[in-house]
C-alpha cells in the first residue's frame, strides 16, 4: 500500500509539469571520440612487463631474442590468457626503464637493444584475429640506464645517427630518443591501438609529440600513467592500496566519469611487475574484487602478470586465470555491456549495505532497467540484503548464477531481498526495475539556488540532469543549498551525487576527500522561516549518498554544509565542494 500511495502522489505532481525542454552540453573532443569506443566497451586489459631484464636477464638484443625464440614464445598464448581474464586488450611493456629499454621489434634507430624478429607485429596480428587490441607502453625515464651494473643506452650510436651529440642518460636526451621511437612505431604499425605513456617529458611537449600522433594516427588511443592530461584519452591509476575493503580500488581514484579511467594493478601479491624468477601467490578474492568494483565504477582493470622469457606465466598465475574464467562465466552479463551504478548512469546505490555487506551495482547500457547487485562481502549474519533503491520501482529479483527467483520488498527507499545463498566470491542479484526513478520528484519541478557559486558552475546545474555540469562552492564554507518545489509536497530524503574528482578516503596528508562531512537539513513553507529537522555527517563515499529525514510536507528544502572531509593539509581539496546532481525523494 505504501508503494501505491507514493506512486499516486507522483502521478498528481506530474500533472503540474510544463514540459520543460533541456539540452545536453557538448563534450570536449578528447572526452569523447570514436577511437575510444572499443575501450569503453571493455572491462579490462592484460599488462605485460616483458623485456631485456626478464629473468634470467640479458645484455644484448641477440641473446634476448634467441632465448625468446628457443623458449617457444607464441603470441596466441598471451591472447588466450587475456581472454580468460575477460580482457579486451594487451599493453606490452618492453621499452621500460627498469626492464632494459629493449624493443621487441625491429628498429632503424640505434640507442638500445632491439630484436630482428617482430614480436610486436606477431602480437598485434594474434590479437586482431580474436578481436583484441594492442597498446604499446613507452617510457620517458632514463634514470635506470645502468640498472644491473651495465650500461643499456648507447649515446654514441644515437649521436652518430642524429649527427649531433645527444646524451641518452639525461631527461632531455632520452626524451628525443623516445620521441623518435614513438614516431617510428606509429609509422610502422598503423593497426596498433595506441600508446600507454609512463608519465611525461618536456622534450615531447616542446616538440608537440601528442599533437603529431593525433594528426598522423587519429585512431590511436593515448593513456597516461598517474596524471590526468587533457590531450590523453585515458588516465591510469597505478597499484593503489590501503582501502577498506582492500578490493575497493575505486576509492583511490579521482577522475569523474565519463572520463576514461584505468586501474592498473599487479595480480601476484608480491614482487616486481616483471618476472624475476619467482612464482608468487595471486589472491583470488582480492583481485576478483578489484575487477568487479572497478566494473561497478566504469573503471577499466589493467591487470599485470609476469610473463617469463618464453612468454608463459608462472603456474600460480595460469591457475588464477583458469579460476577467473570459470568464476565469471555465469555472471558475464552483469559485466559485459554494463556501466557502474549509482552515478551518472543511474542504478541502485553501491558501497556499504546492511550488517557489513559491501559491493557495487551495474546497469545494462542498452537496457538501463536491467540492473545487477554484486555482493562481494556478504552480511555478517543472515541471508538478507538491504540496498537503497535510488528511486527505482523493482519488479523482479533473482540470483544470476542459479536463476532462482528471490523474495523482495520495498519500503522507505530501501530494497530488501531475502533468502539469498551467498557465493564465496561474488553473489550477483539480477534486478529488473520498472522504468525510471518513480519515487523522485522530477527535476523539472525543482529549482536550486545556493548561498555561493562560481560563474561557470552555478546552482542551477544541481538539477539539470547533466553530470558534465556541476555546482562549485568556490571554496566557501559554510554554504547553503536551497531547493524549491512548486507547492507543499512530501519529501523524505535528498539524494546527492557529489563530483568524483577526489579520492574517497584520505590516502595521504595532501590527497583527501572533497565531499560533504557535517550538514544540517531544514525545511520551510515560505523560504524565509526555516525549521531544522536533521544534523548529521555524510560518509566519504563514491556513488549516490542519501540524506534521510522523516517524511515532511514542505515547499523548500535547505541543505547547509558546514564542513567537508579534506583537511587544510590538502589545499587542493580543503573546503572545496563540487556536486553534480541532487534529487528530492518522497
Amino acid at each position: 500500500m505504501k508503494l501505491v500511495r507514493r506512486l499516486a502522489v507522483l502521478a498528481a505532481a506530474m500533472t503540474t509539469l510544463l514540459g520543460v525542454v533541456t539540452t545536453t552540453q557538448q563534450a570536449s573532443a578528447e572526452l569523447f571520440n570514436p577511437r575510444q569506443d572499443w575501450l569503453r566497451d571493455a572491462s579490462g586489459g592484460l599488462f605485460l612487463h616483458w623485456g631485456m631484464r626478464t629473468a634470467p636477464g640479458f645484455r644484448d638484443g641477440a641473446s634476448w631474442e634467441k632465448a625468446i625464440t628457443d623458449g617457444g614464445w607464441k603470441a596466441d598464448y598471451w591472447v588466450d590468457e587475456a581472454q580468460k581474464l575477460n580482457a579486451k586488450y594487451l599493453v606490452l611493456a618492453s621499452f621500460h626503464s627498469r626492464l632494459g629499454y629493449g624493443r621487441a621489434w625491429p628498429s632503424k634507430i640505434p640507442g638500445s637493444a632491439h630484436t630482428e624478429r617482430d614480436f610486436l607485429r606477431e602480437t598485434i596480428d594474434a590479437a586482431k584475429a580474436k578481436g583484441l587490441h594492442v597498446i604499446l607502453y613507452m617510457t620517458d625515464d632514463p634514470q635506470w640506464h645502468a640498472e644491473g651494473g651495465w650500461e643499456q643506452l648507447d649515446s654514441a650510436a644515437y649521436s652518430a645517427y642524429k649527427g649531433k651529440n645527444v646524451d641518452l642518460t639525461t631527461r632531455d636526451g632520452f626524451g628525443e630518443y623516445s620521441y623518435d621511437n614513438i614516431v617510428e612505431v606509429m609509422q610502422n604499425y598503423p593497426d596498433l591501438s595506441g600508446f600507454w605513456i609512463d608519465n611525461d617529458n618536456a622534450y615531447w611537449e616542446r616538440n608537440k609529440l601528442y599533437e603529431r600522433i593525433r594528426a598522423e594516427r587519429p585512431n590511436f588511443l593515448l593513456s597516461n600513467n598517474n596524471e590526468d592530461t587533457p590531450i590523453m584519452d585515458t588516465i591510469s591509476n597505478e597499484q593503489k592500496v590501503g582501502m577498506t575493503p582492500a578490493y575497493d580500488y575505486p576509492q583511490a581514484t579521482y577522475t569523474p566519469a565519463p572520463r576514461l579511467t584505468e586501474a592498473c594493478f599487479k595480480l601476484p601479491d608480491k614482487g616486481s611487475w616483471w618476472y624475476t624468477g619467482s612464482d608468487y601467490d595471486v589472491s583470488a578474492q582480492l583481485n576478483l574484487g578489484r575487477y568487479i568494483t572497478n566494473t561497478g565504477s566504469s573503471i577499466k582493470s589493467l591487470m599485470a602478470e609476469t610473463a617469463m622469457i618464453n612468454g608463459r606465466f608462472p603456474a600460480k598465475q595460469e591457475a588464477y586465470n583458469n579460476w577467473f574464467a570459470q568464476t565469471i562465466a555465469p555472471i558475464k552479463e552483469s559485466i559485459d555491456g554494463t556501466e557502474g551504478g549509482g552515478y551518472l548512469y543511474g542504478g541502485l546505490q553501491p558501497g556499504f549495505w546492511n550488517d557489513g555487506a559491501h559491493g557495487v551495482t551495474t546497469v545494462k547500457k542498452d537496457r538501463p532497467s536491467q540492473q545487477y547487485v554484486h555482493v562481494l562481502t556478504a552480511p555478517a549474519t543472515g541471508n538478507t540484503l538491504k540496498v537503497r533503491d535510488n528511486g527505482y520501482l523493482v519488479g523482479r529479483v533473482s540470483d544470476l548464477r542459479t536463476g532462482k527467483p528471490l523474495r523482495f520488498s520495498q519500503r522507505d527507499g530501501t530494497l530488501t531481498v531475502d533468502g539469498i545463498t551467498w557465493d564465496a566470491n561474488d553473489t550477483v542479484l539480477k534486478v529488473q526495475t520498472l522504468g525510471g526513478r518513480l519515487f523522485d520528484w522530477p527535476r523539472q519541478l525543482v529549482t536550486a539556488t545556493a548561498s555561493t557559486e562560481t560563474a561557470t558552475a552555478p546552482a542551477a546545474n544541481l538539477v539539470d540532469g547533466n553530470f558534465q555540469n556541476f555546482w562549485d562552492n568556490g571554496g566557501k564554507l559554510p554554504v547553503s543549498l536551497d531547493f524549491k518545489l512548486p507547492a507543499k509536497l512530501p519529501v523524505s530524503s535528498v539524494a546527492v551525487n557529489q563530483r568524483e574528482w577526489s579520492v574517497s578516503y584520505a590516502r595521504s596528508a595532501t590527497e583527501q576527500s572533497a565531499r560533504i562531512k557535517d550538514y544540517t537539513v531544514s525545511v520551510s513553507d515560505d523560504g524565509v522561516s526555516w525549521t531544522a529537522i536533521k544534523t548529521a555527517q555524510l560518509p566519504s563515499a563514491r556513488g549516490v549518498q542519501f540524506v534521510d529525514f522523516p517524511r515532511t510536507w514542505t515547499k523548500f528544502v535547505r541543505v547547509e554544509v558546514a564542513s567537508t572531509w579534506a583537511a587544510a593539509t590538502a589545499p587542493k581539496y580543503f573546503q572545496q565542494l563540487k556536486i553534480d546532481e541532487v534529487r528530492l525523494s518522497f
